[in-house]
């Protein structure tokens, strides 16, 4: 039986090193699928993983247990991965790829938003859905980091506008407008391809 995050975490405070590993463990995949998502950048999402376990654990001690645990992680994760597109953004470097949007996760995993109903698609469909992954990239570059996280958080990872909200650390309602504006953007950059079909 799987012990409860909640017990996992007593026992990682009382000086138990497997514990936090098992930790580590249940929650690295839905971190490094956010971050890669956030970061668009399968190096970068590592790297945010690992910042944000070294983070929880670091400040293990501070988790009250109010919130979820995962919810907790996500924030973190989330915070680390605004920090890297920030730094990016100020240089001047593209911060989302085409392939973050449509694929490149671990194991080939893709997501169900932008995966062909097509068992063999022909080349057309191939060209639509690459122009689709470009246009998808070069909007989700346009959004702020705020916006791009909420995004992620509620139409990728499902995330309740409330957990949204715990997550980015702000009201709902700014959590609500941030999903908003940011479907507003996307919106509007992929309205032409609509419009061609």
């Amino acid at each position: 039986m799987e012990l409860a995050d909640q017990a996992v975490i007593d026992r990682a405070r009382s000086g138990d090193s497997d514990a936090f590993r098992v930790l580590v463990e249940r929650h690295s995949r839905a971190l490094f699928r956010l971050s890669f998502r956030m970061t668009g950048n399968e190096s970068d999402a590592e790297d945010v993983v690992q910042e944000t376990f070294l983070r929880a654990y670091r400040q293990l001690g501070k988790f009250d247990g109010r919130a979820n645990f995962g919810t907790w992680l996500y924030r973190i994760a989330a915070n680390c991965a605004l920090d890297l597109v920030r730094a990016r953004s100020r240089r001047g470097e593209k911060v989302w790829e085409p392939g973050a949007a449509a694929g490149g996760i671990r194991e080939g995993a893709s997501d169900p938003l932008l995966t062909s109903a097509a068992k063999d698609p022909g080349p057309e469909r191939l060209a639509i859905s690459s122009q689709v992954r470009e246009r998808v990239a070069e909007a989700m570059d346009e959004l702020s980091p705020a916006e791009r996280t909420a995004f992620v958080l509620r139409h990728f990872e499902g995330m309740c506008i409330e957990d949204v909200s715990r997550a980015l650390g702000c009201q709902t309602g700014a959590a609500k407008h941030s999903v908003f504006r940011a479907v507003q953007k996307l919106r509007r950059a992929l309205e032409p391809l609509v419009n061609t079909k």
